[in-house]
């Protein structure tokens, strides 16, 4: 992890969040619209056809993409997202997910997050954010 909690919000908002911990998600690096965090597939992460379950691949793009979306200024959240599924994720997998800045405008932004494995592409995630006022 980068940062410290004293001076970096995005190490506060990924040492408080529960969620992305439970499901093992480690935060890399991030800054500048930019963030990367990883993910193993365990045995209660897989579905009845034995591949990840699709909203546990999603909610690793979505911890790289609050990163990314963070590491800009003031405080922002998800103004809405969709995946697209390209390979299966199984067992065992490493999956690394780089949520990158495309565009913003105004409090909005528009982040793009690859989920590979290997290298290989898993998932492509399009998020929309929106900056609060502070």
């Amino acid at each position: 992890m980068v940062g410290d909690r004293q001076s970096d919000p995005v190490a506060a908002m990924i040492e408080s969040d529960e969620a992305s911990r439970a499901l093992g998600i480690v935060v890399d690096s991030w800054g500048d619209g930019r963030a990367v965090a990883r993910m193993t597939v365990r045995p209660d992460m897989v579905n009845g056809h034995a591949i990840a379950h699709g909203g546990l691949v999603f909610c690793l793009a979505d911890t790289a993409f609050a990163a990314a979306c963070n590491s800009v200024g003031a405080p922002t959240v998800a103004a809405g997202a969709e995946v697209t599924f390209v390979a299966p994720a199984r067992l065992g997998d490493e999956l690394e997910a780089t949520a990158v800045l495309r565009t913003s405008f105004g409090r909005n932004g528009v982040y793009d997050v690859t989920v590979r494995r290997d290298g290989d592409v898993i998932a492509e995630f399009r998020g929309r954010s929106h900056r609060l006022r502070t």
